[in-house]
């Protein structure tokens, strides 16, 4: 088939009063009807699509920072039964390893780490164990104050729990960080599952180890299919977020791959690349 003989629908959100630049981007696709959805968000249904379009849309939307998701048919938020995360950069804002190497001035050195880990450049459980032995010999305390003063929750996130709790989902929070941070957050946030790297510390000191399985990309879509298994639904009923390469192989089993504020690598390969919007987007598209 012809990919010009076909009709998809386009969601088109942003930030703010934008529907203005909403408005503008959705006229160039000639849908059949518009459909507004939220006071940032517009659906356009029933588009030719031409791989020539898709690209004037795309570039027309970054410009205009607004998020242009195209998908077959509308989908409802129900039709999905897991809701699973990576934490660091997508769950929340920041990479706790580097906020934790700055208490020990080492934050240079491991954010370059980290970065090439995520662009998928080096091995994840080998430069996670790198970034983690520069950490020998920091205070444990140092966990509590990252927590505390440092870590916040990424934009649209409750919002998004909230709605996907309403709708009778379970939550699964699968991160290549440290159990600290999971474990509180999920207490905080009600969340169904965690699975994180344990961080050693002796007599309040960070060893510069981590006990047990690393848990890298493999062991990320393990767990993915293992919370599905146990809930006794399909991966293709779950959504998994994800921003960096360690996410990608959790996100091939997914129903909806959602990439957010992610490295090139992860926004080619996902379903959804939201770069604008928060994590509550995912609702617009899931009406």
């Amino acid at each position: 088939m012809n990919t010009n003989d076909y009709t998809m629908n386009l969601v088109l959100q942003g930030l703010g009063p934008c529907m203005p630049a909403l408005e503008r981007i959705a006229a160039l696709t000639a849908p059949q009807r518009i459909v507004r959805i939220a006071d940032n968000a517009i659906r356009c249904e029933g588009i030719t699509y031409s791989v020539a379009l898709r690209h004037t849309i795309e570039v027309a939307a970054h410009a205009a920072q607004l998020d242009a998701t195209y998908m077959m048919g509308v989908h409802k938020l129900e039709e999905f039964r897991l809701v699973a995360m990576d934490m660091d950069s997508t769950l929340i804002t920041i990479e706790c390893i580097d906020e934790i190497a700055d208490m020990q001035g080492l934050k240079p050195q491991v954010s370059e780490i980290t970065e090439a880990a995520m662009r998928g450049e080096l091995d994840f459980s080998t430069s996670l164990r790198k970034r983690v032995a520069l950490l020998k010999g920091l205070d444990a305390t140092a966990l509590e104050r990252v927590y505390h003063e440092r870590l916040q929750l990424s934009l649209g996130a409750e919002a998004m729990l909230a709605a996907v709790k309403a709708a009778g989902l379970k939550t699964l929070l699968v991160s290549g960080g440290f159990t600290f941070f999971t474990a509180r957050l999920k207490e905080r946030l009600g969340l169904d599952f965690t699975l994180a790297n344990e961080l050693e510390i002796i007599d309040g000191k960070l060893t510069g180890e981590v006990l047990g399985e690393i848990v890298d990309a493999d062991v990320k879509q393990r767990t993915v299919e293992h919370v599905c298994a146990s809930l006794g639904i399909d991966p293709q009923q779950a959504i998994v977020m994800g921003d960096g390469a360690n996410d990608l192989k959790m996100m091939s089993v997914a129903g909806m791959s959602v990439a957010f504020r992610a490295k090139p690598v992860v926004r080619e390969q996902a379903s959804v690349a939201l770069n604008f919007v928060g994590l509550d987007g995912i609702l617009n598209l899931l009406g």
